[in-house]
């Protein structure tokens, strides 16, 4: 694989073979960040389950201390008495039959998070096969299908992330931006961290956190010693 100049450079800061305690970790991210932009820092946690297994998913929402460092555009299903207070709450985009057919017709993904009331799902459902794949589909779990729109949006916007396991059983998840600082990235760390260890399957045998990896997204990854507290 071809690294350019700037990522060898940064590479060298990092020692692979150690675990490095959590702010010293971040520190060496913000050290070897070299791109002429605010890069997101993301937490990449591989975990000793198996999610081809249903007692086996971790999967959850959780709002991070200081946020993401992104404002999320926020598409909302719900009855057409509802649009405005949607709307009203922060809603980039509210609607109900009109907003399926842009997606199914428009191919419309200006949004990064999808939220749906209840007694919308039935025909949010059609949409399982698009949105889904793209991680968009609303859920209980995520805490994006509520009769609260208000509060999900709110949350959504303060800085709430979904951690789910992909298909080799890692989660990825931004944490923040590299101009938050150490201290920042610690807390948001942390508290992903934590929720993710609450959500241990009462089916996971074995090392549970198996590795977990912070990066830059032009930088190295550096490992993190998942078990020190922050």
């Amino acid at each position: 694989m071809f690294r350019g100049k700037n990522y060898k450079e940064s590479a060298k800061l990092v020692d692979r073979s150690v675990l490095y305690d959590p702010a010293d970790a971040f520190d060496l991210v913000i050290k070897a960040s070299r791109a002429k932009f605010d890069e997101t820092v993301e937490l990449h946690i591989k975990l000793g389950v198996d999610s081809r297994h249903a007692d086996q998913q971790v999967r959850g929402a959780i709002v991070l201390p200081h946020g993401t460092g992104k404002t999320r555009k926020v598409l909302v299903f719900c009855k057409e008495e509802r649009v405005q207070e949607a709307l009203d709450a922060g809603a980039d985009f509210a609607g109900g039959q009109d907003l399926v057919d842009r997606i199914q017709k428009e191919n419309f993904f200006d949004y990064d998070v999808v939220v749906a009331t209840p007694d919308m799902m039935g025909i949010v459902g059609r949409l399982g096969k698009i949105l889904g794949p793209k991680g968009l589909m609303p859920t209980p779990k995520a805490g994006t299908v509520t009769p609260n729109i208000a509060q999900a949006i709110s949350e959504i916007k303060a800085g709430k992330i979904e951690y789910r396991l992909d298909k080799t059983n890692i989660i990825h998840c931004p944490i923040g931006k590299v101009s938050f600082g150490s201290e920042k990235l610690v807390d948001n760390y942390q508290t992903l961290l934590d929720a993710v260890n609450k959500a241990k399957p009462a089916a996971a045998k074995g090392q549970y956190i198996k590795s977990c990896v912070t990066a830059s997204t032009m930088g190295p990854g550096v490992k993190i010693n998942a078990l020190k507290q922050a």
